[in-house]
């Protein structure tokens, strides 16, 4: 069990779910979701549009200096949301300002809501969601410093450690990994299981802060 695992009840079999991410991905938050998803017996693949540089890894952000490097998975030029059950944004402060600036990454992303598919975000993966203009009308939580962009966007924001609203599951940070885990788990767990063969178009520093 991870440090922030929990139980070996295999509730995901047979689902797939996507991770995109790139460079100055926050670690933890792709590290501790993608260990609880495949201890839950889900397959999980990281999606990034930089698998044709440095040997096809990004290098991950660790709270306060750079972390590891991760292999991708999939080329995103070449994923396909039909693919896939649902979705997992994290944060980090440097991925999701790169990926918003990457038209398939905010296509990506966008598709998986417009397909009614389940999709979970920490920290600082809202910026994402707000490229995407899927925020608007939903209530959702980030780390603190997104509170005013997320409600210009026209999102309710609140500081909880994990608020879910239509198939939407948000946490702040990584404190909140533990009840993040078990809650995006329910979320694909109720997702049904997606046929791979269909056509849906290709898509080309932690401190604990706390805010009212």
């Amino acid at each position: 069990m991870g440090l922030f695992g929990f139980g070996t009840k295999r509730q995901l079999v047979n689902k797939r779910i996507a991770i995109v991410a790139t460079q100055g991905v926050e670690q933890i938050e792709l590290t501790s979701p993608r260990e609880a998803l495949q201890k839950a017996g889900a397959v999980v693949e990281l999606v990034s549009p930089h698998k044709l540089v440095k040997g096809g890894k990004i290098k991950a952000w660790n709270l306060v200096k750079w972390g590891d490097s991760f292999k991708i998975d999939v080329d995103l030029p070449e994923a396909r949301v039909s693919s896939y059950d649902g979705l997992h944004v994290p944060g980090g402060v440097i991925n999701p300002d790169l990926l918003r600036m990457n038209t398939d990454a905010v296509d990506f992303v966008r598709s998986f809501f417009e397909a009614g598919k389940p999709v979970s975000s920490i920290c600082h993966g809202p910026w994402m969601l707000i490229e995407a203009e899927v925020v608007r009308g939903r209530t959702l939580t980030s780390w603190p410093s997104l509170k005013k962009d997320l409600r210009n966007a026209g999102a309710n924001w609140v500081n909880e450690e994990v608020v879910e609203d239509r198939r939407l599951v948000t946490s702040r940070g990584p404190q909140d990994l533990r009840a993040f885990n078990k809650k995006i788990i329910e979320l694909f767990a109720g997702a049904p299981v997606q046929q791979t063969s269909g056509n849906q178009g290709m898509i080309g520093a932690w401190s604990g802060a706390r805010a009212n």
